[in-house]
């Protein structure tokens, strides 16, 4: 194995520059406000995590987490998404508080990536879990809440994909109740979105043409309510029947919401399917062929740490939107330099306390004679330039010099 070169990162992590910072910063800071707004309190949890506890218990697979062991032996995980940390707090330290909880986060996650997959190891997410409701209400409240995320994240067209985990199962169980390799197989190349293989598992399989063609009609199952209508001509299954059902009652809170517009349902939408439980679904910005958010209902989670309560979230991809969508907009606040000498330093230190105190970034710097002082190029009426820098202002404090600009 060759030695790391000087500068050389692991694969799969970053260096974020000030200017990506500023940029994330503001991401996470509006989306974590907008949720504050709907009632959602920010918690955090830690990095490390044991692995038989929430390791075992998270949506990601083994084979992707990130494995150490600590000096006793016992087996950890860098976290690898916060869905399941928080479960594990809401299951013990706020076991006492009354249901249901709205939380909040913002925090870097880890998974272990193939080299030449060109994906992130670590990466960002901002979500929510609203804990002990299994309404409809709650359920679109998450997706309504995904939707004005995304609109204060600064993402300007997406477009929520949702779907249920129940339907697909029902449709499964009822054209396929002796065949469950095959079930898995086909929700397999839905998860993946591949539909040719779906189709191509479909002509494999031992079913009439009628059963094919039905089956193979699940993949037109996208658009607006009357998805609803079609899917339960497809499937008489009770199972299915109710997931239709909920997912109806869903869409007409986020009509009331006034949000409908940016939902259509994708009965193809399955999620990871041994995670969830109920509603799922995907946020595309128009910008990128992935998605920059993702949620639904895991009714199932809390049950293994102890808690057997009903919960449904999301988490936004904050990562993605910084690198993709145009259309987060990029304030900086340019620092305003102030130019003193020994004799005027305390005047001009003084003065930049208060502009720091109004909320001001000041930057100050020693001149100690005039050959020193930065020379001042206007770019514009908000803009100056010194020395290849630019500030919002420059103020000059010198015995040799009593104006400032």
């Amino acid at each position: 194995m060759s030695k790391p070169k000087g500068f050389e990162k692991p694969s799969g992590v970053r260096d974020y520059l000030p200017r990506a910072v500023t940029k994330l910063r503001k991401i996470e800071n509006d989306v974590l406000h907008c949720m504050s707004r709907w009632g959602y309190q920010q918690m955090m949890t830690p990095t490390l995590e044991y692995y038989d506890t929430v390791g075992v218990a998270s949506s990601t697979s083994d084979q992707k987490l990130y494995k150490l062991l600590n000096n006793r032996g016992q087996a950890l995980v860098l976290r690898s998404e916060m869905t399941a940390p928080v479960a594990r707090v809401v299951a013990s330290l706020l076991k006492d508080e009354p249901l249901p909880l709205r939380l909040s986060y913002h925090a870097n996650v880890f998974r272990a990536i193939e080299e030449e997959a060109g994906r992130e190891a670590e990466f960002f997410q901002t979500g929510v879990e609203l804990v002990g409701d299994d309404s409809p209400e709650a359920d679109a409240e998450v997706v309504a809440l995904a939707i004005s995320s995304l609109q204060a994240a600064g993402v300007k067209s997406f477009k929520i994909a949702m779907g249920h985990v129940g339907f697909l199962n029902g449709l499964f169980q009822e054209a396929l109740p002796e065949l469950p390799e095959a079930q898995e197989e086909l929700k397999s190349h839905l998860l993946g979105r591949d539909y040719v293989s779906f189709r191509e598992t479909l002509q494999r399989l031992d079913l009439t043409e009628a059963q094919k063609n039905e089956l193979d009609g699940l993949l037109r199952l996208r658009g607006g309510k009357e998805i609803c209508g079609q899917a339960l001509e497809l499937s008489n299954h009770p199972l299915a029947r109710h997931s239709i059902d909920h997912l109806c009652k869903v869409w007409e809170v986020l009509v009331s919401y006034g949000v409908s517009q940016h939902v259509l349902i994708d009965l193809t939408m399955i999620g990871d399917f041994s995670y969830y439980t109920g509603m799922t679904f995907e946020g595309y910005a128009a910008e990128l062929g992935f998605p920059v958010c993702s949620g639904g209902r895991y009714d199932n989670l809390l049950q293994q740490f102890g808690r057997p309560i009903p919960s449904t979230g999301f988490s936004l991809k904050t990562n993605r939107i910084l690198d993709g969508v145009t259309g987060v907009a990029e304030e900086e606040e340019l620092p305003i330099l102030i130019q003193y000498d020994a004799i005027r330093r305390r005047e001009g230190l003084e003065e930049a306390t208060r502009l720091r105190s109004e909320g001001h970034a000041v930057v100050t710097r020693l001149a100690a004679g005039p050959e020193e002082l930065e020379t001042v190029k206007r770019l514009d009426t908000d803009t100056v330039e010194a020395e290849g820098v630019r500030y919002g202002e420059i103020y000059t404090f010198v015995s040799f010099v009593s104006e400032h600009g």
